[in-house]
């Protein structure tokens, strides 16, 4: 432990993963090429640092990739004003400089849609709905208090996760208008020759965009109607003007890429070998997801997870253990769409949570720690519903307690990976972090990561992984858990 401590926050490299992850790879959309240039420099860093069998690692179809390649738009009149403004994941692009006029859109239901067809050509879509501004006098992150944790330690049931919606749809758009009709005005947009529309990509504090998906992704696919997220004190504004009756013009010039060459998915894989002759088949695992939105470039959600269990990667070969067990590292391909990565992968290695029907490797499975709460230092984890984890839980933390890390919750902690392996009963846990997080926005970059929390989390995260790679007993189990006929994420028939 003390090795651990001196390598993780005294020769830390984490800082220096995450530009690599970042910055020097931009945003990391599944399938797009800055994720392929994120995931081959971690499959060749780990290959650097001596671990086995470094790959990307296919697990299945994903779909296109998607690359922005320009972007602009402004207001041109009643005066000139450039937006900060999104393209949508998976937009298709303007083919060159567009201008028109901004459409106001009234309609609540399909008939209502009907008195605007024939009146779209040429125009900026815009869906009548102001967006209540709630100004916030609270900080946007910040640090559990000691009470906050004395609670998450004292609660005594865990919730059930199977209905646990995946974390993007907190962020959903507030244009409060069905489904249907959003989908339906887009086909019309895209029939008639309309230009874009523009989506208020909320958020409570100023000049911060969410920016998630325009539609679908797979290859069969259309291309989906360009959809542009803006920050609701401009989508607000246009709403205003127009209802004035004071026409907006904008100019709007968008190119996307997409890459169809290769569609399928991939994660990346790599091992530090077991080295006791009847342990070294069991498995301990470690992950975070790779992929992002296209906004900025995913620096806290989740490439601070990556970097972390990178550099806990790092430390450990940095010391030269020598593990029993043998301890595989995984960086996710799709977890944004919902878990896809991680949840091919279980299935093709370790089982299929529909049917239970579970495969050799299940059985030598020790367990999987996960890290997908933003660049918060790690307080403490959530048990899952594991209750026979929290002993050697209090155990692994002693070390790290004067690091802030010690809470341990019975509460079940869903919507990222460890959910997949969960799911058909195998060990699986998430870390309690300071909710310090950016995720889905144009403010997730490389200057809001906290280098010292960081630190933190890569030591105890390598402290845990080497406790559970030299552990003599198998890692305790939950039941296992009956066939799935709802997806563990969206609750919805499989």
């Amino acid at each position: 432990m003390t090795k651990i401590r001196n390598e993780g926050l005294k020769n830390s490299k984490v800082m220096d993963i995450a530009f690599h992850l970042t910055e020097l790879s931009g945003p990391r959309v599944t399938n797009s090429p800055g994720f392929m240039r994120a995931a081959n420099y971690a499959k060749n860093q780990l290959t650097q640092w001596g671990l086995v069998d470094s790959k990307l690692d296919a697990w299945g179809d994903f779909g296109k990739g998607w690359e922005l390649k320009k972007s602009y738009v402004a207001i041109t009149s009643p005066w000139y004003r450039p937006l900060i403004a999104y393209p949508k994941t998976w937009s298709a692009g303007t083919n060159g400089l567009q201008s028109g006029e901004v459409l106001l859109i009234s309609a609540k239901d399909s008939a209502e849609l009907d008195a605007y067809r024939g009146k779209l050509k040429g125009k900026v879509l815009i869906i009548d709905n102001l967006i209540n501004f709630q100004q916030s006098t609270q900080p946007v992150g910040g640090r559990y208090t000691d009470e906050e944790l004395q609670k998450m330690s004292e609660v005594t049931e865990a919730e059930d996760t199977a209905a646990m919606r995946r974390r993007r749809e907190r962020y959903k758009d507030q244009n409060i208008v069905p489904r249907e009709v959003l989908t339906r005005l887009k086909k019309m947009a895209e029939k008639e020759g309309a230009i874009a529309l523009l989506s208020s990509g909320t958020e409570d504090h100023g000049g911060t965009i969410l920016v998630l998906q325009a539609g679908p992704h797979k290859i069969s696919d259309p291309a989906n109607f360009l959809d542009i997220a803006i920050g609701l004190e401009d989508y607000n504004m246009i709403i205003r003007i127009l209802k004035n009756n004071t026409p907006v013009k904008m100019d709007v010039d968008v190119k996307a890429k997409f890459q169809t060459a290769d569609s399928r998915g991939y994660n990346v894989i790599a091992e530090i070998p077991g080295t006791d002759k009847n342990l070294k088949d069991q498995v301990v695992m470690l992950g975070a997801h790779l992929d992002s939105w296209p906004a900025a470039v995913g620096a806290t959600d989740d490439a601070a997870g990556s970097c972390v269990m990178m550099e806990a990667i790092r430390i450990l070969k940095a010391i030269g253990i020598q593990p029993k067990r043998t301890i595989r590292i995984a960086l996710w391909s799709g977890e944004e769409e919902g878990l896809l990565g991680s949840g091919a992968y279980v299935k093709k290695t370790f089982g299929d949570p529909v049917t239970m029907k579970l495969l050799p490797a299940h059985d030598k499975f020790s367990v999987y720690f996960n890290l997908d709460n933003g660049t918060g230092k790690i307080r403490g984890i959530h048990l899952q519903g594991n209750e026979a984890a929290r002993k050697i839980f209090e155990q692994w933390f002693a070390p790290f307690n004067d690091l802030g890390a010690k809470t341990i919750t019975i509460r079940n902690t869903g919507s990222t990976d460890h959910i997949s392996f969960d799911v058909v009963g195998l060990p699986a846990f998430q870390f309690i972090q300071d909710p310090l997080v950016s995720q889905h926005s144009n403010m997730d970059s490389y200057d809001h990561l906290m280098s010292d929390d960081l630190k933190q989390a890569a030591t105890i995260v390598a402290a845990f992984v080497y406790d559970a790679a030299m552990r003599d007993q198998n890692f305790p189990r939950k039941p296992l858990p009956k066939p799935l006929s709802l997806d563990p994420i969206t609750g919805s028939h499989r």
